[in-house]
């Protein structure tokens, strides 16, 4: 088993910013979790496979192997043994991953894959039931979180920045509703778990966050080597 660090927590706490930057200063490999569920979304849509047919949808799965590696420091997706980057982050890609992510064969499948990435390689993961469901095992667990008020300031930043017109109300509001949704789903719930640590970004940057959790990984190490 490769050294794995599991990173939860709600939306727009900078879990992926975070995994990507940590992996980058470790050479780990970053599992992009979204990436491996849009590569599934893609090979139903080349099957013709509708979105509502969950049956057909079920038995697909048995036939998609998914893996990531890194290649010229580039992130590639292998779908059956192909590249597929270029495809999966077409809009109707992304319409067809929402739509069958919530079936659980797919979470099943995807899991299975993840665990076997974690197997082979050391690997970063994040998503909000790593800790608890897919990398239960994990050396490090992180559960990386923020205030509302801060995560919504974050995203109304990131999005008025392109030019887009947004209103800071209502992105606490979605923010809010998809912290209730994630928590009280049916299928792996965002939840802390017992033995994650708890880092609040809320008045942390990007740096203090990475050099936190660095130290937190320098000493899970330590400790191991004792």
């Amino acid at each position: 088993m490769g050294f794995n660090i599991a990173i939860d927590g709600p939306a727009g706490a900078g879990k992926s910013t975070i995994a990507k930057r940590l992996a980058k200063a470790l050479s780990f490999v970053y599992v992009d979790t979204g990436a491996m569920y849009r590569a599934m979304a893609l090979y139903f849509l080349r099957a013709g496979i509708s979105p509502e047919d969950e049956g057909a949808i079920s038995l697909a799965c048995e036939e998609i192997d998914i893996t990531i590696a890194y290649e010229a420091g580039e992130q590639c997706v292998y779908l059956n043994g192909e590249n597929v980057n270029r495809f999966i982050r077409e809009e109707k890609v992304g319409r067809m991953a929402s739509g069958t992510s919530i079936y659980p064969n797919v979470r099943a499948k995807l899991t299975s894959l993840q665990q076997k990435l974690a197997k082979s390689a050391d690997v970063i993961m994040d998503g909000r039931d790593i800790g608890t469901c897919v990398l239960p095992n994990a050396q490090v667990k992180i559960f990386l979180t923020a205030g509302v008020a801060a995560r919504a300031r974050r995203r109304y930043e990131e999005l008025a920045g392109k030019g887009e017109a947004v209103e800071l109300a209502q992105i606490e509001a979605d923010i809010k509703e998809r912290d209730e949704r994630d928590m009280n789903r049916k299928i792996a719930p965002l939840r802390q778990a017992e033995d994650a640590v708890l880092v609040d970004s809320s008045d942390l940057d990007i740096e203090e966050v990475t050099a936190r959790i660095l130290d937190i990984y320098h000493k899970a190490v330590a400790a191991g080597q004792q």
